[in-house]
């Protein structure tokens, strides 16, 4: 592949990671390997393709394992104890919310992802209270659920 190939196919993945897919950091270590690759072919080291294959997933596959977590970590992770503070926090639904099932939520001036832990559906427009927070993930309920259990 010639080394325009790879930087277009690294900007592409660059940019529906930061522009769109929530891939989890995933396209942007993919999108970082293929420019790599394609900078490599454009000072001149040339390889042949099954190389450049090879070059890319290495570098893709190291990248991510040593540091893909520390980047999303560090960029989507909430400060030891921060998520004790959204508790019984309001929400905002944005969508239905089946039980067990991943929404997004509105809180702060932000959207989050949650989870209903609740045993009923929150429908979209309601409110619902966060009852943990694990990570970036609020895991809520309805507000009349988790007031009817505070009563109990």
């Amino acid at each position: 592949m010639p080394w325009w190939g790879w930087m277009v196919i690294g900007s592409f993945l660059l940019g529906a990671e930061l522009l769109g897919v929530d891939a989890a950091y995933y396209l942007v270590f993919v999108g970082f390997a293929a420019i790599l690759t394609g900078i490599l072919g454009l000072i001149g080291i040339t390889m042949p393709e099954w190389a450049q294959w090879l070059t890319f997933a290495a570098i893709a596959l190291s990248s991510m394992v040593l540091f893909r977590a520390k980047l999303y970590k560090k960029f989507h992770g909430i400060a030891e104890g921060y998520g004790n503070t959204l508790i019984g926090e309001i929400v905002d639904v944005v969508e239905d919310t089946p039980s067990g099932q991943r929404s997004r939520v509105a809180l702060r001036g932000t959207k989050w992802t949650a989870i209903n832990v609740g045993a009923d559906t929150i429908a979209a427009e309601q409110t619902a209270r966060v009852v943990e927070a694990d990570g970036t993930v609020l895991k809520i309920k309805s507000v009349i659920e988790a007031h009817n259990e505070g009563d109990s």
